[in-house]
């Protein structure tokens, strides 16, 4: 079994018991894709299996159940990507107000194709959003989990221009 004192940081541990707290006694695995967030973020945006075996351990869940978890979410990564993760929002209702326009607009600012992460390690944009729940604010995107609406190739450019 994975020492989970060295796979999960102090820090990880107290924002996973905070999530906890939110679930009744004795459904701490609900605590799972919040724990899966803390702990990919801390590892510089990306998951091993043995941070995906101590978040197991630490919530008394299957390995196959984290991994499967791990599998379904779009926002979990299990390779090494960009520091900043990228969406933009794909579905029809982003699509219809010009998120095509945007991604290129993004792809050819940061000379790389969905998908792939910029030669600096800063950011990532990912492959494909299919729907982000800001439909009424389309077009959209997502920046280290932060919604960014009504987008506009310059809307794009400050943000990206200001993250650190």
């Amino acid at each position: 079994m994975t020492d989970i004192k060295t796979q999960l940081s102090n820090h990880a541990r107290e924002e996973i018991d905070r999530w906890i707290k939110k679930y009744p006694e004795g459904q701490k695995q609900s605590a799972v894709l919040a724990a899966l967030r803390e702990v990919q973020h801390e590892n510089q945006g990306h998951l091993t299996t043995e941070l995906m075996d101590a978040v197991a351990e630490y919530l008394d869940m299957p390995l196959i159940a984290v991994y499967e978890v791990v599998a379904f979410y779009s926002m979990l990564e299990t390779e090494k990507v960009g520091r900043h993760s990228i969406s933009v929002c794909t579905n029809i209702s982003c699509m219809l107000s010009g998120s095509d326009e945007i991604v290129q607009h993004i792809e050819k600012k940061l000379g790389i194709k969905t998908g792939d992460s910029t030669e600096d390690g800063r950011y990532y944009l990912k492959q494909e959003e299919e729907c982000l729940a800001a439909c009424c604010a389309a077009p959209m995107m997502m920046v280290d989990h932060v919604y960014h609406e009504n987008l506009t190739p310059e809307k794009v450019d400050e943000i990206l221009e200001n993250l650190e």
